[in-house]
């Protein structure tokens, strides 16, 4: 999340809107304080948030192998006794 002076949003809208269509949310300032969030439109943000479920599930799907005795031996390694 990136921060934009008030007056550099005004003279460049056009590119930040092309940011937050990209997906990216800016946050407006004026001498320091937050006074406006741009967020991308929801259809493009649920895309986004559609693609992650559906790496997890595959991921999810690739490790179910994996016991809890397998993970919490991964996480032991290494400790000090």
């Amino acid at each position: 999340m990136r921060e934009v002076q008030a007056s550099q949003a005004k003279t460049h809208l056009p590119e930040l809107l092309d940011e937050v269509e990209r997906g990216e949310t800016l946050i407006i300032t004026r001498h320091g304080r937050p006074i406006a969030r741009l967020v991308p439109e929801n259809d493009r943000r649920q895309a986004e948030i559609d693609e992650v479920i559906t790496a997890m599930e595959a991921r999810r799907r690739h490790a179910a192998g994996i016991t809890v005795d397998d993970i919490l031996s991964a996480r032991h390694e290494g400790r000090k006794p």
